[in-house]
């Protein structure tokens, strides 16, 4: 049962290889097999390919079998349509389209597989973009906000400096009248006279203005950075809002361009040993000797195109005789007397009628 499974897969007339030896039935269901296998490996590839796409188990279960049995379908249709030929040129020119079919498809079955294979080191690579890409889309997005935030602290360093500057000037009148208390400036006399009243009074005005300055300086500041706040709270939750992106950056495209940038050699040997999967059945029918099959085969087509012809040649020969015979029937009954004077009566008759008939329209019109 198992045989027949393969031999059905390998696309082989199951009635012409029923009376053939059991070592050729045997060869075909070894072709017929590597026709399933491939399938098997197609819908594997392809399942898990598109789990990557779609992230559904069933999805890609249902997606992967249509692969699959596609692939099954190309392969079979493939080396049944391999005739062996006297010519190994001629066969492995009517073999060329389907060897490039053949690589097309190893290509597009060994690269999930692939990916599959590599996974961890294609993870790695990822995180690695992963990574970069944070930095980079942090740096971007910091452009946004940077300027802004620069301007406010530059607010407030100005602030800053304004309440040190008139804090200079206060305490350098501080000093004066000090210095004129004890004489050692100013007047020169010891004492607080009038000039040390006079400048007292100016470094009292002058430390109230300082109080109001910082109280109105401290509130200023205090409001800019409750907006530096806001803005470095809004800048976390564009750079949140914007991390899950680049997390979900692991889908098909990104793991083939991470797969690419791996060392080449083991995915070409991968690829290769797909290849020879894929293209094993065409090369055993094209190296493998004109077999019995081939022979009862080739002895069917025979019998068919020679009864086609045969048809062809009959049905040529039936239309080409009776033009000819009809040419002659035609040829003695215009010679008939009897004949002519029948039609010339009828054409007597429809020309009256005719002329009848005009008569009644041209009456109905006046």
């Amino acid at each position: 049962m198992l045989q027949r499974f393969f031999i059905f897969c390998s696309g082989a007339d199951t009635q012409i290889l029923a009376t053939c030896s059991n070592g050729e039935r045997n060869k075909y269901a070894g072709i017929g097999a590597t026709v399933f296998f491939t399938a098997v490996m197609a819908f594997i590839a392809s399942g898990y390919a598109l789990y990557t796409v779609f992230d559904n188990i069933y999805a890609s279960i249902f997606f992967g079998l249509i692969w699959g049995l596609l692939i099954f379908n190309l392969d079979r249709y493939i080396v049944s349509t391999i005739k062996k030929r006297d010519n190994f040129k001629s066969e492995l020119l009517q073999a060329a389209p389907r060897i490039i079919l053949a690589i097309i498809i190893a290509v597009v079955i060994s690269k999930p597989l692939e990916m599959k294979i590599f996974e961890k080191e294609i993870n790695q690579v990822l995180l690695e973009e992963k990574n970069a890409m944070t930095l980079a889309n942090k740096e971007q997005l910091a452009l946004q906000y940077t300027p802004k935030v620069e301007s406010l602290n530059q607010d407030i360093a100005n602030l800053k400096n304004e309440i040190a500057q008139k804090e200079t000037e206060t305490n350098a009148l501080y000093d004066t009248y000090i210095s004129e208390a004890e004489g050692t400036a100013g007047t020169g006399l010891l004492g607080k006279g009038p000039v040390y009243k006079e400048k007292r009074e100016k470094h009292d005005v002058y430390l109230a203005e300082l109080q109001q300055l910082k109280e109105t300086n401290s509130a200023k500041i205090s409001d800019i950075e409750t907006q530096i706040a806001g803005l470095n709270t809004e800048y976390e939750k564009v750079v949140a809002g914007s991390q899950p992106i680049i997390d979900g950056f692991d889908g098909l495209m990104a793991r083939i361009n991470a797969l690419g940038k791996l060392p080449w050699f083991p995915s070409f040997f991968i690829f290769l040993l797909f290849l020879a999967i894929e293209t094993s059945p065409i090369i055993a029918k094209l190296l493998a000797p004109k077999g019995e099959y081939d022979y009862k085969f080739e002895e069917q087509e025979s019998v068919v195109a020679t009864w086609v012809t045969q048809k062809v040649a009959q049905r040529k020969l039936l239309f080409s005789t009776d033009g000819e015979l009809n040419q002659k029937i035609y040829e003695d009954i215009k010679n008939e007397e009897e004949l002519y004077r029948y039609k010339k009566e009828k054409a007597e008759e429809l020309l009256k009628l005719q002329a009848d008939s005009f008569h009644k329209v041209q009456i109905k019109g006046l």
